[in-house]
């Protein structure tokens, strides 16, 4: 087919030769160019009247400015074109001069601007059979394909239009062979003897005489031409023949090897069935692909082979008995120390898993024989090692059972091994162990044991039993602090390192659970309370301690800490009602007697307190504090008066106290000296001027003061009670003689008792500025003093007053009693306040209502005790027919 385009003057001529045939080609490229862009290589196209393309184009010209914007072709090229054009100016001619006589009958003279072209097939193919065209790429010819027919549908001259545009296409029509090829009768038995040829050689271990690429297209070839079916038959039929012949070897073998040798040999067979498998399947892998993957019912190569494995070899019952048999026996002996073979019983697991018999072969008496070894093992260890010895090997035992065969094992066997395990190593002498050896643990308060502990009884759900005997224990070991009275001076003490352990032991052992701490603070209730009003009356006199301005040992951090322990000891207390009678007591002679060791942190106890026990608890305490602080701006004023003047020699100090803040203290009687009486009225007539209506009354035992006392070896200032101050004075007025004990007592009006104690301190004490006659620890009715010239110390100021601070026994019996009678009250009142609102209740009613009323421990005849003292004094009556009914009496 020949196609011309027509030329304009801004485009290059496109000429093209091309033939539609299979037999040759011709192709001549064309070149567009732009005078502006781009160069290329192009031609002038022959004129359609056949005259050379020089004289004829519209180009044409001497001219430089018509000269054409493009490069000439190579000599090579031109040559070509050149015969090319030379062919079809020959062609044109001769339609030309055709075409003319047709012109003539048919059309008018008129001539056009362009002429029609037709150009038959059969000329064409004669004139250019034996020219090479030229491509985009150069030079190119095409053979002849024999195997296709080709006609062209038309054999009608393609006829040039003067119309620009799309010239019509020609159709083509494929039409197959009339014949259809036909295989070899024997063409499948031929590829197969091939195939099994190689199939013979893999399982041989010989090598195979085709390539794997000639093997794989021989099946391809097979599957194409339908043959897939019986390929899978043959192939399967001779992979059953195979592992049937080892599975006979495996047999005839059995009866002369160990259990470790026919593992052995099983593992062997079994990695080589594998291996052939896999090469097996790359040379049929066209057929499992199509054929295998594609038909219903039918296995894929790898799964045939696990199947005929399983069928063969492993459903065999001596194979798979001595198989089970001796995996289980290695696994005992790897349990024993022996791991040599691992990778053996690794390896016939895996194979176990892959023929799908874990579950149905292993697993069952896999389990069964861990719990008979366990069983045995764990009986034997429990009695022969100390129970710390035990749990570290029931740990290692876990860990051990953990890791075997990591990866091969199933999940679900491996969390019934790990409770198997448990259940003989653990679970079944929980109860013994914790009996042997708890307690002992506990005491050396060993935390890695503790810990190990925990995490143990934490596998076997054994938390519960673990933290019983954690109770007892504290139980026991709190009791046993608690009501010792030899241990009350360190009790306290004691309480709060005990209890610093045991944090320390559900902290970082028992991982601060819920349960222990519960268990733990029931424990503390529980123990600590059993000497009723004991431990909160001496966690009041260890804050004192504590509190005090001689107590050097503790930083203020320190401190700090210490008050938040003793807090903690406080909550579990349930007489909080004694712990303030007697902290109450105690904090005032600290800040009276001025022996507080610091005001912050006596403040930070009563805000700890308030918020532990609500503002109504510590509203007395606060008020102690504010009267301290008014009692300072009172004495500022004293000073700034007229009234200072008449008391000129002293420097008095007086406290005025709220009654009510403050404990109760019973009169001390005593003749005072005529200077402090002295300044006693003028304070009192001070005072009363400022606030008339109000009423003093002097605390003489709690009065203290400063006086100069001297010696031959000096001057000292002794720090004295008021007591002490004024037996002192009374020997300024003796000399060298000495005074009875009677005769002291008469002059200074003193209470024997505190006249006892007085004397001690002064004459039997470590700074001894009077001298007892005879010498002895204890003051009695007889001795005589006199003053102690011979007295040296080498201090200047000298503290002799600390018998103030301490407790005497009249002082704790009357804090202890009113106690009792401030407890009476609040039963009173608990009990009018619940019958005011009932107005009737049962006898068992109000026992229990005022049981979860009062902060206090107290006993039911108690109870009852105040119950008739109401009825007595007609707050309540009883019911007329039923004596346990109560009425209230409005």
């Amino acid at each position: 087919m020949l196609i011309c385009s027509k030329v304009s003057l801004d485009n290059i001529l496109i000429f093209g030769v091309g033939v539609l045939t299979f037999l040759f080609s011709l192709i001549v490229l064309f070149a567009e160019a732009s005078p502006r862009k781009r160069k290329s290589s192009s031609f002038a196209r022959p004129s359609e009247s056949g005259s050379s393309s020089s004289s004829h184009s519209p180009h044409s010209s001497s001219s430089s400015s018509n000269a054409l914007p493009w490069t000439v072709l190579p000599n090579s090229l031109e040559n070509s074109f050149a015969r090319a054009r030379e062919i079809d100016t020959k062609r044109r001619r001769t339609l030309s001069n055709s075409s003319d006589n047709t012109s003539q009958s048919t059309h008018s003279p008129t001539p056009h601007k362009h002429n029609t072209m037709s150009i038959g097939h059969s000329n064409f193919f004669t004139d250019i059979g034996s020219v090479s065209g030229l491509g985009r790429s150069g030079p190119r010819t095409e053979g002849v394909t024999s195997s296709l027919g080709l006609s062209i549908a038309s054999k009608s001259p393609i006829r040039r239009t003067g119309v620009q545009g799309k010239q019509p296409v020609k159709k083509l029509v494929i039409k197959n062979f009339t014949v259809t090829p036909q295989l070899p009768e024997d063409y499948e038995l031929k590829t197969w003897n091939v195939l099994q040829q190689a199939v013979q050689a893999i399982q041989q271990s010989k090598p195979v005489e085709s390539s794997l690429e000639e093997l794989y297209k021989t099946c391809e070839n097979l599957c194409h031409q339908k043959f897939g079916d019986n390929l899978y038959r043959r192939l399967s039929a001779e992979v059953e023949s195979h592992v049937q012949n080892v599975v006979d070897g495996l047999l005839n073998k059995s009866e002369n090897k160990s259990e470790e040798s026919f593992l052995e040999a099983v593992h062997t067979a079994w990695s080589d069935h594998c291996r052939q498998m896999v090469m097996i399947r790359s040379i049929f892998l066209y057929l499992d692909r199509t054929f295998a993957l594609q038909t219903l019912g039918v296995s894929t190569i790898w799964e045939l082979g696990l199947d005929l494995w399983r069928r063969l070899a492993m459903n065999s019952l001596e194979i798979r008995s001595k198989v089970l048999g001796g995996i289980l026996a290695l696994i005992e002996q790897e349990r024993s120390g022996d791991t040599s073979s691992h990778l053996l019983i690794v390896s016939l697991l895996r194979m176990l898993t892959d023929i799908q018999m874990y579950n149905s072969v292993f697993e069952i008496p896999f389990l069964q024989a861990s719990r008979l070894y366990y069983h045995v093992d764990g009986e034997q260890n429990v009695h022969a090692r100390t129970v710390p010895e035990y749990l570290r090997y029931a740990q290692r035992r876990l860990v051990e059972e953990t890791g075997r065969f990591e990866g091969h094992l199933d999940k679900s066997t491996r969390r019934s091994l790990i409770a198997a395990v448990e259940g003989e190593l653990l679970e079944r002498w929980t109860d013994m162990i914790l009996q042997k050896g708890f307690e002992t643990v506990m005491q050396d308060h060993n935390l890695v044991d503790l810990k190990l502990w925990y995490e143990l009884m934490m596998r076997v759900n054994g938390l519960e039993k673990l933290s019983f005997h954690f109770g007892n224990y504290v139980k026991k070991t709190g009791k046993a602090l608690v009501a010792d009275p030899s241990h009350d001076d360190s009790m306290v003490e004691e309480l709060l390192k005990f209890k610093l352990g045991l944090d320390e032991i559900v902290n970082s052992c028992f991982q601060n659970s819920d349960l222990f701490l519960n268990v733990l603070k029931e424990c503390f209730e529980a123990f600590i309370n059993t000497r009723q009003n004991k431990p909160a009356e001496l966690v009041a006199k260890y804050l004192d301690l504590r509190l005090r301005s001689g107590n050097k040992d503790l930083s203020d951090e320190e401190l700090e800490s210490t008050l938040d322990r003793v807090l903690i000891l406080f909550r579990y207390i349930q007489g909080k009602d004694v712990f303030e009678a007697f902290y109450k007591r105690d904090l005032a002679k600290r800040l009276l007697l001025n022996k507080s060791a610091s005001f912050d942190a006596e403040k930070s106890m009563l805000s700890k307190l308030k918020a532990e026990c609500g503002s109504g608890f510590t509203t007395k305490l606060e008020g102690m504090f504010k009267d301290m602080d008014t009692s300072k701006d009172i004495m500022i004023n004293f000073r700034a008066s007229k009234m200072q003047s008449k008391i000129a020699g002293l420097d008095l100090t007086v406290n005025v106290l709220t009654q009510g803040n403050w404990p109760t203290y019973p009169p001390a009687e005593a003749n005072i000296p005529a200077k402090i009486s002295h300044c006693q009225e003028v304070f009192k007539e001070f005072y009363l001027s400022k606030h008339k209506g109000k009423r003093l009354m002097w605390q003489n035992s709690l009065g203290h003061s400063v006086v100069k006392a001297t010696f031959p070896s000096g001057t000292k200032e002794l720090q004295l009670s008021l007591f002490q101050a004024i037996v002192a004075l009374l020997f300024n007025e003796t000399g060298d003689s000495s005074l009875s004990y009677k005769e002291i007592q008469q002059l200074s009006n003193i209470e024997p008792k505190e006249l006892s104690r007085t004397l001690q301190s002064l004459a039997c004490g470590k700074y001894r500025v009077l001298v007892k006659n005879p010498k002895s620890k204890d003051v009695s009715d007889t001795d005589t003093f006199k003053f102690n010239e011979d007295f040296t110390a080498s201090l200047t100021r000298i503290k002799i007053n600390s018998i103030q601070l301490k407790e005497t026994p009249e002082e704790n019996s009357s804090t202890t009693e009113r106690i009792f009678q401030d407890r009476q009250f609040q039963v009173d009142a608990a009990v009018v306040r619940i019958m005011k609102t009932r107005k009737q209740l049962s006898h068992t009613l109000l026992i229990s209502e005022l049981f979860e009323q009062l902060k206090f421990a107290i006993k039911s005849s108690d109870l009852k005790k105040r119950i008739e003292s109401l009825i007595d004094r007609d707050y309540l009556e009883r019911d007329k027919t039923d004596s346990t009914l109560y009425k209230y009496v409005a």
